[in-house]
C-alpha cells in the first residue's frame, strides 16, 4: 500500500506557530545563559584587581559595574529599607539598605549591606540592626541592582526609611531625599560585625536554569514537527475512506 502525505492547512499553522515559539524561547534562553556567563567572567576578572578608592565625586564610568571598591564616610542610620522576599538557603529574608555618607563631600552612595532573616510569624516585624557609628571604611562591588521581583501594577512612589519594600531604584530614592547619590549600588563585602549575611548571589547563579529551559524549549518545537510529520501520513486505502 502507497502512503501520501496529507497537507492539512490548519494542524500546519499550528504546528508553524509553536514551532516557532519553542525556537523563540529557546534562543532568549541561550541568550541569557550568554549574558550571564559574560557577567560572571566580567566579575571575576575585576574581583582579580585590587579596590578603588572611591572619592566623593560621582562616578560617570559605565566600567564601574563589579569593580570592587572602598570608601570611607558613615551610615545615614535612622534611613534603612528592607527589601522583601530575599530568600537564602531556603530562609524568607530581606536585603538591608542604607545610604552612605562620602567622606568630605554632599554626595552618597546607597549600600546593600546584607541579608537578614524574617521573622516567620510576623513579615512587618523589623529585625534589630546593629549599624557602626561614626566614620567608618567600606569596601564592596558596584552593581547596577539588587534584583527586582516581578510586581503587578505600580510600585509606591513614596519612600519612607524603615519601608518594607519589593523594589526601589535609585532614581527614586533620589528623588524622595533629594540627596546626589552614585549611580549604582555599594554591595558590601566586608564584615563590620553587624551580624548580617553577605555571601550574595553570583550572576552565574541560574546558567544551569536557562540551559534546562532552552532543551525544553527546543523539544517543544522539535515535537510539535514530528507529530505533524507522523500524523501526515495516510495510507491510499485511508484517504478513499475519508474523500467517500
Amino acid at each position: 500500500m502507497r502512503f501520501i502525505f496529507r497537507l492539512r492547512p490548519i494542524p500546519l499553522i499550528t504546528t508553524i506557530l509553536v514551532v516557532w515559539l519553542g525556537l523563540a524561547l529557546g534562543n532568549w534562553q541561550a541568550h541569557r545563559a550568554l549574558e550571564k556567563e559574560a557577567l560572571e567572567h566580567q566579575l571575576t576578572l575585576r574581583e582579580s584587581v585590587p579596590p578603588v578608592q572611591m572619592s566623593g565625586d560621582l562616578i560617570v564610568d559605565d566600567k564601574v559595574e563589579y569593580r570592587r571598591l572602598q570608601v570611607k564616610g558613615q551610615f545615614v542610620r535612622d534611613w534603612p529599607l528592607y527589601l522583601d522576599n530575599r530568600a537564602y538557603k531556603g530562609m524568607a529574608g530581606f536585603y538591608v539598605l542604607m545610604p552612605f555618607k562620602i567622606a568630605h563631600s554632599s554626595n552618597y552612595v546607597l549600600v546593600a549591606r546584607g541579608w537578614v532573616a524574617r521573622d516567620h510569624l510576623d513579615r512587618t516585624k523589623i529585625p534589630k540592626l546593629t549599624t557602626p557609628e561614626g566614620e567608618i571604611e567600606l569596601e564592596g562591588i558596584a552593581v547596577k541592582s539588587v534584583g527586582k521581583l516581578f510586581m503587578l501594577g505600580k510600585s509606591a512612589v513614596l519612600i519612607h526609611p524603615g519601608d518594607i519594600l519589593q523594589n526601589v531604584t535609585l532614581a527614586g530614592f533620589a528623588a524622595q531625599t533629594r540627596w546626589q547619590l552614585q549611580p549604582f549600588y555599594l554591595q558590601q563585602s566586608n564584615a563590620v560585625n553587624d551580624g548580617l549575611v553577605r555571601d550574595w548571589p553570583r550572576p552565574s547563579l541560574d546558567i544551569d536554569r536557562h540551559r534546562g529551559y532552552r532543551v525544553t524549549w527546543y523539544s517543544l518545537a522539535l515535537m510539535a514537527a514530528i507529530f505533524y510529520l507522523a500524523t501526515g501520513w495516510k495510507g491510499e486505502n485511508d484517504l478513499t475512506k475519508i474523500t467517500e
